[in-house]
């Protein structure tokens, strides 16, 4: 069941009677914004409370104290969403797509997955881009959401003999093969995190290949050293002290990204596989792309499980959930001092769909955009030189490089959006 906040169900009823008008502002070069979809990943939180003992197990030494419950997002990470909803809603309301003021609920739609981190995210962000309008985002009851952790529920469960040859011809035809490649990164971890003269486990395990009650795989021994270095960076993201951040050894983003070797490697063999992807995603990628198909000719009629049509739809996920979207897409991405294909706190993927005012034709830019990891620990204002990073792909082959970005044409775009949905993996799915 959805929950509905009643600030919420007040605006659906206010639409009703008061439906928006908003002038859409075409770009120099001629092209309006008429719809966004966004997948946002949360914003900044503590180690989960089963990752925090894992660390201290493997490095037999304390970890870091945050203030709030562990897995939570934090004040700083609020205040960080709170900045990217302001930035992203001042983009949105040049272009036109939402309101000077407060917006009523046929122009938006904002869902988060059901954990405090997204849905107080959600929030921030709401916060950011329409302050004081006492907007809430809806989530469902319970703990699992098909869009979000459909890797864990039974509609969308692996083959696990398919799943496992896979990983294999990922990580080069077997684990020992994989972590002899990484030996040496295993071996700057320890020098980080291990004490002199202690007998610390970490690094001594032979990495083992498994698979989770919940279906899921993971690689046994990799596992310890991926969350380290998503644990660094999360704590240089946070403003602790730079002696606190990976015990001192990571006093600059660079430095940070440099110990998370082996987090990129657990993602390029366990996340990024194209099977387990659109086993994860297609139900999630599905909503997405009949809601970037409304209200055009590509629109399917009387399909089940199609979302409303508003402007903007924003979601608040899990970064495992945008590397499997971007696996489907087969986009990647290099961005400032992050490693390749790293999604940050608020890191958000975006399909925005534009209108060309001459011809009536409609094109489509999907992009990937973070805060740097130095704007997020510092809580930089995102204006004038200092905005975000961003990244275009090239989801067809006749695509325009034009004022607002990188512009494909939809039904070529959409081609690529949809390819690697797996219709199996699907299942009747509602917002209200």
């Amino acid at each position: 069941m959805k929950t509905l906040p009643p600030l919420y169900t007040g605006l659906l009823l206010a639409s009703l009677f008061s439906p928006a008008a908003l002038a859409q502002t075409p770009t120099s070069d001629g092209y309006v914004l008429d719809k966004v979809v966004q997948v946002s990943r949360h914003g900044v939180r503590p180690p989960t409370e089963s990752n925090e003992k894992l660390l201290t197990s493997v490095t037999q030494r304390k970890w870091p104290t945050w203030l709030v419950p562990f897995g939570n997002l934090t004040g700083h990470g609020y205040t960080g969403a709170v900045e990217m909803g302001r930035y992203r809603g001042e983009v949105l309301r040049a272009a036109g797509l939402i309101p000077q003021g407060c917006p009523d609920a046929s122009q938006l739609l904002v869902h988060a997955s059901p954990l405090q981190r997204t849905k107080a995210t959600a929030q921030a962000l709401l916060d950011g881009m329409f302050p004081g309008c006492g907007l809430q985002p809806t989530y469902v009851s319970g703990k699992q959401d098909a869009l979000f952790q459909a890797n864990e529920m039974p509609f969308a469960a692996l083959d696990p003999v398919k799943a496992k040859a896979e990983i294999l011809k990922a990580l080069g035809g077997s684990v020992e093969a994989a972590q002899a490649r990484y030996r040496p990164f295993e071996e700057k971890l320890r020098e980080a995190v291990c004490l002199p003269a202690t007998d610390c486990p970490y690094g001594k395990q032979d990495w083992q290949l498994e698979q989770n009650a919940k279906g899921r795989f993971a690689i046994k021994g990799l596992s310890a050293g991926a969350n380290m270095g998503e644990v660094f960076r999360l704590e240089y993201s946070q403003g602790l002290p730079l002696d606190k951040v990976a015990f001192g050894n990571a006093r600059t983003a660079a430095e940070v990204s440099s110990l998370m070797v082996l987090t990129k490697a657990k993602y390029d063999y366990l996340n990024d596989i194209p099977y387990i992807a659109s086993r994860g995603a297609s139900e999630l990628m599905n909503q997405i792309a009949l809601e970037l198909k409304q209200g055009t000719p590509l629109a399917q009629q009387d399909v089940p499980s199609t979302p409303p049509d508003v402007p903007l739809m924003l979601l608040v996920a899990h970064d495992t959930n945008i590397a499997y979207l971007r696996t489907m897409l087969g986009f990647g991405w290099k961005q400032g001092d992050y490693i390749a294909n790293n999604i940050p706190p608020v890191g958000t993927l975006q399909f925005e769909r534009y209108k060309e005012v001459k011809t009536g034709e409609y094109f489509l830019r999907i992009a990937f955009e973070a805060q740097s990891m130095d704007q997020i620990r510092n809580l930089t204002q995102l204006t004038g030189t200092q905005k975000p990073l961003k990244s275009d792909f090239q989801s067809a082959g006749d695509c325009r490089k034009t004022s607002a970005g990188l512009l494909c044409p939809l039904k070529a775009a959409m081609v690529k959006v949809e390819q690697n949905i797996d219709p199996t993996a699907l299942t009747p799915y509602t917002f209200n």
